[in-house]
């Protein structure tokens, strides 16, 4: 029998939640939910590297954490670009000398009935959604492997379990992808301390939706499938990260966390 722990009150619940001296890349930063979770890490500790195809847009969001306080870094990556993806990773640890979080806010979406996709729509959105988390997890790896150490999370959707009649067919299919790459993940990084888990929303009210929640007809069926009556915000998705990256989940790896107000506890 294992012996217990000297004292159950050791620290304080709240700093188990903090990532001070930790730094988080985040893939995708400046779009809505991404620049939330920037926002969240940052004001929780972390040194934050913002990433995305616009090096404007990810400066500009570095610039105004910066100008609150924070520690903050803007770069130009392209998801489908290995070599971009592996160049981001050293940029950002050439910066701060390590990574210790990987979150993947990127993804990209085309709307077309199946019998309509074309194998280069189906590519464009696979490259991005699904082949770009792995090379995006693999180049993190690489380094977390180095450390001993390290948190992965990427976003994924409440589509990667349930489909939904649009012509969601390639968007569906990668994030249920990037699921199982999740999991296969976590499974084979567990042995170098690294945690690999996925948060899967609903629509989260973002530029990228507006199209959709603007659509009265859609909006209200959607909003009456969801149990708690509402489509996320970009805030609800942020306490979800900042535990999946914080010490106080050392312990869950492989998971996918639906945040979707219990449209997948009732269909």
């Amino acid at each position: 029998m294992t012996s217990a722990p000297d004292s159950i009150f050791e620290g304080r619940i709240a700093d188990s939640f903090r990532l001070d001296g930790q730094v988080a890349l985040v893939a995708g930063g400046y779009g809505g939910i991404g620049a939330a979770l920037c926002l969240g890490l940052a004001q929780q500790g972390a040194a934050v590297v913002i990433a995305g195809r616009s090096a404007e847009r990810s400066e500009s969001l570095a610039e105004q954490l910066s100008a609150e306080g924070y520690s903050a870094l803007g770069l130009r990556f392209d998801i489908k670009e290995a070599e971009e993806i592996g160049r981001l990773v050293e940029q950002s640890v050439g910066e701060y000398g390590r990574l210790d979080i990987l979150v993947n806010c990127v993804g990209t979406h085309i709307e077309k009935p199946a019998e309509e996709l074309t194998a280069e729509d189906w590519d464009q959105v696979h490259d991005t959604n699904l082949r770009g988390a792995f090379l995006l997890s693999q180049a993190a790896g690489i380094q977390m492997i180095k450390q001993r150490s390290g948190k992965q999370i990427h976003i994924s959707s409440v589509r990667s379990l349930l489909g939904i009649n649009r012509g969601f067919a390639a968007y569906t299919s990668s994030k249920a992808g990037m699921n199982l790459l999740v999991k296969q993940l976590a499974t084979e990084w567990a042995q170098h301390g690294i945690t690999v888990n996925g948060i899967a929303p609903t629509f989260i009210r973002t530029e990228l939706v507006r199209h959709y929640l603007e659509d009265e007809s859609f909006y209200n069926a959607l909003v009456g499938r969801i149990p708690l009556s509402r489509v996320g915000e970009p805030k609800d998705i942020v306490g979800a990260t900042v535990f999946f990256a914080s010490p106080a989940a050392d312990f869950i790896t492989g998971q996918i966390l639906f945040i979707d107000g219990g449209v997948t506890a009732t269909q």
